[in-house]
Protein backbone atom coordinates (compact mmCIF):
# COMPACT_ATOMS: atom_id res chain seq x y z
CA UNK A 1 0.00 0.00 0.00
CA UNK A 2 1.62 3.22 -0.85
CA UNK A 3 0.99 6.38 1.81
CA UNK A 4 1.09 9.89 1.30
CA UNK A 5 1.94 12.33 4.34
CA UNK A 6 0.43 15.78 4.62
CA UNK A 7 2.33 18.27 6.91
CA UNK A 8 1.60 21.65 8.45
CA UNK A 9 4.61 24.11 9.06
CA UNK A 10 4.73 26.99 11.65
CA UNK A 11 6.44 30.26 10.23
CA UNK A 12 9.66 29.15 10.75
CA UNK A 13 9.49 25.63 9.07
CA UNK A 14 9.01 23.44 12.12
CA UNK A 15 6.38 20.40 11.66
CA UNK A 16 3.13 21.05 13.55
CA UNK A 17 0.74 18.65 12.37
CA UNK A 18 1.59 15.18 9.88
CA UNK A 19 -1.12 13.28 8.47
CA UNK A 20 -0.77 10.11 6.31
CA UNK A 21 -3.77 8.92 4.06
CA UNK A 22 -3.59 6.10 1.03
CA UNK A 23 -1.36 7.62 -1.52
CA UNK A 24 -4.29 7.62 -3.82
CA UNK A 25 -6.20 10.25 -1.79
CA UNK A 26 -6.04 13.73 -2.78
CA UNK A 27 -4.00 16.58 -0.83
CA UNK A 28 -7.10 19.16 -0.87
CA UNK A 29 -8.77 15.87 1.71
CA UNK A 30 -6.51 16.62 4.06
CA UNK A 31 -6.27 20.30 4.16
CA UNK A 32 -9.13 21.21 6.94
CA UNK A 33 -7.60 18.49 9.33
CA UNK A 34 -4.16 20.18 8.89
CA UNK A 35 -5.68 23.19 10.08
CA UNK A 36 -8.13 22.41 12.21
CA UNK A 37 -7.50 23.92 15.91
CA UNK A 38 -4.45 26.02 14.84
CA UNK A 39 -3.99 29.83 14.99
CA UNK A 40 -2.55 31.13 11.79
CA UNK A 41 -2.48 34.59 10.17
CA UNK A 42 -1.81 33.18 6.69
CA UNK A 43 -1.99 29.61 5.20
CA UNK A 44 0.36 28.72 2.60
CA UNK A 45 -0.46 26.04 0.73
CA UNK A 46 0.27 24.29 -3.60
CA UNK A 47 -2.13 24.37 -6.30
CA UNK A 48 -3.49 20.84 -4.92
CA UNK A 49 -4.82 22.64 -1.85
CA UNK A 50 -7.15 24.97 -4.24
CA UNK A 51 -10.88 24.72 -3.54
CA UNK A 52 -13.66 26.95 -2.47
CA UNK A 53 -14.23 24.71 0.56
CA UNK A 54 -10.88 24.82 2.19
CA UNK A 55 -10.55 28.68 1.28
CA UNK A 56 -13.76 29.60 2.79
CA UNK A 57 -12.86 27.57 6.09
CA UNK A 58 -9.71 28.75 6.19
CA UNK A 59 -11.42 32.50 6.03
CA UNK A 60 -13.87 31.20 8.93
CA UNK A 61 -10.59 30.86 10.94
CA UNK A 62 -10.11 34.51 10.52
CA UNK A 63 -6.93 33.75 8.25
CA UNK A 64 -5.89 34.57 4.82
CA UNK A 65 -5.26 31.56 1.66
CA UNK A 66 -2.43 32.08 0.13
CA UNK A 67 -3.48 29.47 -2.52
CA UNK A 68 -2.31 29.85 -5.69
CA UNK A 69 -5.38 28.85 -8.24
CA UNK A 70 -5.54 26.24 -10.53
CA UNK A 71 -5.27 26.63 -13.94
CA UNK A 72 -8.60 25.18 -15.11
CA UNK A 73 -10.89 27.83 -12.69
CA UNK A 74 -12.71 29.84 -14.29
CA UNK A 75 -12.73 32.67 -11.95
CA UNK A 76 -8.83 32.72 -11.51
CA UNK A 77 -8.51 34.23 -7.19
CA UNK A 78 -5.64 36.52 -6.17
CA UNK A 79 -3.07 35.77 -3.83
CA UNK A 80 -0.02 37.39 -2.32
CA UNK A 81 2.48 35.70 -4.82
CA UNK A 82 5.38 37.35 -2.47
CA UNK A 83 3.72 36.03 1.06
CA UNK A 84 4.00 32.65 -1.46
CA UNK A 85 7.35 32.50 -1.61
CA UNK A 86 7.81 31.18 1.91
CA UNK A 87 6.35 28.23 1.21
CA UNK A 88 10.08 27.37 0.55
CA UNK A 89 9.93 26.37 4.57
CA UNK A 90 7.77 23.60 3.72
CA UNK A 91 9.92 22.57 0.77
CA UNK A 92 12.81 22.81 2.59
CA UNK A 93 11.52 21.03 5.76
CA UNK A 94 10.88 18.16 3.98
CA UNK A 95 14.23 17.58 1.77
CA UNK A 96 15.74 17.82 5.55
CA UNK A 97 13.04 15.01 6.76
CA UNK A 98 13.79 12.92 2.91
CA UNK A 99 17.52 13.05 4.11
CA UNK A 100 16.85 9.77 6.89
CA UNK A 101 16.82 7.22 4.10
CA UNK A 102 14.11 5.37 5.66
CA UNK A 103 11.69 7.70 5.01
CA UNK A 104 12.75 8.57 1.71
CA UNK A 105 12.71 5.40 0.07
CA UNK A 106 9.04 4.32 2.03
CA UNK A 107 10.54 1.11 3.35
CA UNK A 108 7.89 0.77 5.90
CA UNK A 109 4.71 -1.71 4.82
CA UNK A 110 2.12 -0.39 7.07
CA UNK A 111 0.95 3.67 7.43
CA UNK A 112 1.43 3.35 11.22
CA UNK A 113 5.11 2.64 10.95
CA UNK A 114 5.42 5.00 7.84
CA UNK A 115 3.66 7.82 9.78
CA UNK A 116 6.22 7.23 13.21
CA UNK A 117 9.36 7.14 11.07
CA UNK A 118 8.22 10.35 9.60
CA UNK A 119 7.61 12.02 13.07
CA UNK A 120 11.10 10.49 14.11
CA UNK A 121 12.79 11.80 11.59
CA UNK A 122 10.67 15.22 12.14
CA UNK A 123 12.06 15.00 15.71
CA UNK A 124 15.95 15.07 14.30
CA UNK A 125 15.12 17.86 12.69
CA UNK A 126 13.76 19.79 15.40
CA UNK A 127 16.95 18.88 17.27
CA UNK A 128 19.42 19.68 15.23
Amino acid sequence: MSTEVHVAVDALGNPVRLIVTAGQVADVTQGEALIAGLDAEHVIADKGYDSNKLVAAIEAAGAEAVIPPRSNRKEPRAYDEHLYKERTLVERFLNKVKNCRRVATRYEKTARNHLAFWQLASIMVLLA
